[in-house]
């Protein structure tokens, strides 16, 4: 490894996030500082239907103070599978079930400072079933057509960077099978 690990001591211990502070020895042999948020890592859902729209959920976001326009999204439960995660999610925050669920991609929400790893799937074959939303989540199910999105993205409506790339992803997937 690169850099190597001298010490960690935990600085936050909460319910979905932990942080901790590492001293390392970087190749040069002199010594750094790393502040790291440990997360369990999270799935992102497109559900896309049988015409082609985009299904997503408006909702008030604490950290940033506004709505946004957001993907189904989820943590993952220990020892559950992605997708698992992923149908799950669909299920809670839309009230889907889809024939199909497909790997999209899988990133870093921002490692320069977080382990968070997050995978993004694509579910097709959509069936309603009944949203059951988390009691602190308050979603509105919002169908748009994929040519909004860049006027979306450029407005801020869609701001976070799970979105933007599942959907992005997605219409690469698409236009690459036309």
């Amino acid at each position: 490894m690169p850099e190597q690990r001298i010490s960690s001591e935990r600085i936050f211990d909460g319910k979905l996030l932990k942080v901790r502070v590492d001293a390392v020895r970087l190749p040069s042999g002199r010594e750094a500082t790393r502040e790291v948020v440990e997360h369990p890592g999270a799935v992102a859902i497109l559900p896309v239907t049988d015409e082609g729209k985009l299904i997503l959920v408006r909702q008030f976001r604490y950290a940033v103070g506004r709505k946004l326009l957001e993907v189904p999204a989820g943590t993952r439960e220990p020892g559950e599978p992605d997708d698992e995660t992923a149908r799950r999610e669909l299920h809670e925050e839309v009230g889907l079930e889809a024939a199909t669920i497909e790997l999209l991609a899988r990133f870093f929400i921002s490692p320069g400072w977080c382990n968070e790893e997050l995978v993004a799937f694509r579910a097709t074959g959509l069936r309603e079933i009944g949203a059951q939303p988390e009691p602190d989540e308050d979603l509105e199910i919002v169908e748009i057509d994929p040519a909004d999105v860049p006027a979306l993205i450029a407005s801020g409506e869609i701001g976070d960077a799970k979105t933007i790339t599942a959907i992005l992803a997605h219409l690469g997937n698409v236009s690459s099978r036309s």
